[in-house]
């Protein structure tokens, strides 16, 4: 999404990792789920308000309110709507997902998605309905969705130059805005994605943001 708009990616929480030099699970064991939503809703504040961006959320961004009401106030934000069973195919083999390290992880999703289908409805601009299809086809309907709204000019859907197996950007399966088994953002908590964008669109390129300094005590 993020290439086909021109415009820079963020994934919040690659940007938590890189402030605070640690993986994800590493800060759940450390300072449990409630610090981590802490620094989360901290990024996505400052996240949020960047302009010419596209952002990818972690999956239970959407549980603190405030959190909600900055995506959808700030920008236009795209749920990329899974079933459980297919969320429980991508993440299977992921162990970077503590919500997801349990004994039975396929259950587990099917309460995340009961708890929070109607939170990113919410604060939803458009709701996509991903299936199984290739990035591209993915992002061609989001990108229609935006064009048809106004949000972004028609030219955007012009051929994109990413290979339709997806196998680019960080981490090898999370192409930029993408992953390569047709999601189209993060999922932290392995239930449902969100991709939020600035609706201002203005042609200017935000500047890389640097890693702010971590004020949360360690």
């Amino acid at each position: 999404m993020a290439r086909r708009l021109g415009r820079q990616f963020y994934d919040s929480d690659h940007e938590i990792e890189a402030r605070t030099g640690v993986r994800i699970p590493i800060i759940f064991e450390h300072e449990g789920e409630d610090g981590f939503r802490q620094r989360e809703a901290q990024t996505i504040d400052e996240l949020t308000q960047c302009s010419g961006i596209v952002l990818a959320t972690g999956g239970g961004a959407v549980l603190r309110a405030e959190n909600r009401e900055h995506m959808k106030s700030r920008g236009t934000v795209v749920y990329l709507r899974a079933n459980p069973h297919d969320l429980w195919l991508r993440t299977r083999r992921d162990k970077n997902r503590p919500l997801l390290q349990t004994a039975d992880p396929r259950a587990r999703l099917e309460q995340l998605f009961k708890e929070r289908d109607a939170l990113y409805r919410e604060c939803a601009t458009f709701v996509i309905e991903t299936g199984r299809p290739s990035v591209n086809a993915l992002v061609n309907m989001v990108l229609m969705q935006l064009e048809i709204a106004g949000i972004v000019p028609s030219s955007t859907g012009l051929p994109s130059d990413v290979p339709d197996d997806g196998q680019v950007g960080v981490h090898g399966d999370e192409p930029d805005g993408a992953h390569g088994d047709g999601e189209a953002a993060r999922a932290a908590g392995g239930d449902a994605k969100l991709a939020q964008q600035a609706d201002r669109d203005d042609a200017s390129h935000t500047p890389p943001v640097a890693p702010a300094p971590d004020t949360f005590p360690r």
